[in-house]
């Protein structure tokens, strides 16, 4: 346990540091660009940048002297506040998710930042330390996560309300008590140390793979273009920069080898920061919880409770399927932090097989099934005579307005059809794209047409269900399916133009539900 204590000396140092870095435009602006400036705007912008500069020091002075925290046997107890003073309490128990986050100015002090986030919304459903020792973050988490394990054991279940109150709750922040799971209680105790099993650690392939399939070589656009800017404030006249740029043009060996330089240096620079962004990616596992970390320059990691887990997604876009790889995304009942941290993700360019096996190794509770049904040959003339509105709205809009484009007077009808075409064909792409099977107590959807998700639950995750027809499902004998799972926001997956035959199975499949999930 750790007694009431203050933050880190060197909170100040890095709070100090994310004031310079989100003051650094306005000083750029007041101090370099407008240097040799006697406007009497920026004489008085500068006066209020120092007061303000001179104001937030001294915050971040007070706010260090007046901050504290301490964790009991229970729930950390925060501090806070110089002028009003807050107390907060977070139990252990309400804790969802931890969040570790280590930039390059707390690998140079050798401290990390820790994050412990509840499934409530707003800055007080949070505990952070910005700045914390890694004995004591090992510490802190250690206590988190044998509280968290042993709350997922030993909590009854509470009352569920599979309506769509319950989803507009979930939507407005309210907690909701996960269901008591018969069969993924552990029978470990809670505080026994786990082994934690390596299952996936990134490789230099997977790095030159990731760096096509996120088309990070792109990079260098608008590098060039910021290049080729300096060239033209270099030389004011305008021909004259045009006329060097044509003289290296004009001969097909110069402009071949600066083609050949540039691709070079794009596939490189695209490799570093693929390399910098996913290195050293890691996924390990244990009993209770699924552990992610990345990162080369800034190191994050995250750790997820298994009994928090209400979905699996796989994607995969037209690159990565040309090139055999998927996403593999973990959808929780909780909040999964600053979203620009993207930790919910496992490895975004993972093999399509080891994707399934990864799936089944660290969730052994949920299972992979890669033969699905297909839709039925009616859906097709259903998806294909289906009217599109934005179609006829915008071809509605060039009749109107008859645009030229490339010199052609009757071009808007050409528009029209290459646009009915495109729609036509994503329309016949997700059709054989969609797939979808109920295995046992699992459902699995499939839906996309130039990028496809698979979809994977258990039944004792989905909340709700609805089966909607509209009239023209109706008279192909057809209807669409629609799952709801806990999640921030909530998880809405549907599929359409499956048979009726397969939606009444649906049906009878979630109403047996009352076998996995225990009410009371």
């Amino acid at each position: 346990m750790i007694d009431m204590k203050r933050h880190h000396p060197l909170t100040m140092l890095w709070s100090l540091w994310k004031l310079v870095k989100n003051s650094f435009a306005i000083i750029l602006f007041l101090f370099v660009f407008r240097q040799g400036s006697e406007s009497q705007w920026l004489y008085y912008g500068r006066i209020a940048f120092y007061v303000g500069v001179s104001i937030s020091i001294l915050s971040i002075i007070l706010r260090w002297f007046t901050s504290r925290y301490a964790a009991d046997d229970t729930a950390f107890h925060i501090y806070s506040g110089v002028f009003n003073r807050t107390r907060r309490t977070i139990p252990y128990t309400k804790v969802q998710n931890v969040n570790r986050h280590t930039t390059l100015f707390h690998r140079l002090f050798r401290v990390t930042s820790i994050r412990f986030e509840t499934g409530i919304k707003g800055e007080d459903a949070t505990f952070q330390l910005h700045v914390v020792s890694l004995s004591e973050a090992e510490q802190l988490e250690k206590i988190v996560a044998g509280h968290m394990a042993e709350e997922a054991e030993t909590a009854g279940a509470t009352e569920e309300h599979d309506t769509l109150d319950t989803v507009q709750a979930m939507e407005e922040g309210e907690a909701q008590s996960e269901p008591f799971i018969t069969d993924e209680v552990m029978s470990l105790p809670a505080k026994e140390k786990q082994e934690r099993v390596v299952n996936y650690h990134s490789t230099r392939k997977d790095i030159f793979k990731a760096s096509f399939t996120s088309l990070s070589f792109l990079v260098l656009i608008p590098v060039l273009a910021t290049l080729y800017s300096w060239v033209k404030d270099f030389f004011p006249d305008e021909e004259v920069t045009e006329s060097l740029l044509l003289t290296w043009l004009d001969s097909w060996w110069i402009a071949g080898l600066m083609i050949l330089v540039l691709l070079i240096i794009s596939i490189a620079l695209g490799i570093v920061r693929t390399f910098v962004k996913y290195g050293n990616f890691q996924i390990t596992s244990d009993a209770k919880r699924i552990y992610i970390s990345k990162g080369m320059m800034e190191q994050t990691s995250f750790s997820i409770l298994k009994e928090r887990v209400q979905a699996v997604k796989i994607t995969q876009s037209p690159m990565k399927r040309l090139l055999g790889l998927a996403e593999v995304e973990l959808t929780t009942a909780g909040s999964l932090g600053e979203s620009e941290q993207e930790v919910n993700s496992l490895y975004p360019f993972l093999p399509v097989k080891q994707a399934y096996t990864l799936i089944e190794e660290i969730l052994p509770s949920y299972q992979v099934t890669q033969e699905m049904e297909k839709l039925p040959r009616i859906s097709l003339w259903l998806r294909l005579l289906k009217p599109s509105w934005g179609w006829i709205i915008i071809t509605g809009l060039l009749w109107y307005f008859k645009p030229f484009v490339l010199g052609q007077k009757h071009a808007w009808w050409m528009i029209s059809a290459i646009l009915l075409v495109w729609i036509a064909t994503s329309r016949v792409l997700e059709f054989f794209h969609t797939r979808y099977i109920l295995h046992q107590n699992f459902i699995q959807l499939r839906t996309g047409a130039l990028t496809s998700i698979l979809f994977i639950s258990k039944r004792e995750k989905v909340i709700e269900v609805q089966i909607t027809r509209n009239v023209l499902q109706r008279w192909f004998g057809v209807a669409s399916i629609h799952t709801v799972n806990r999640a921030k926001p909530v998880l809405h997956h549907r599929a359409h133009d499956i048979s009726l035959d397969t939606a009444k199975s649906f049906q009878l499949w979630y109403m047996g539900r009352t076998q996995d999930v225990q009410t009371r």
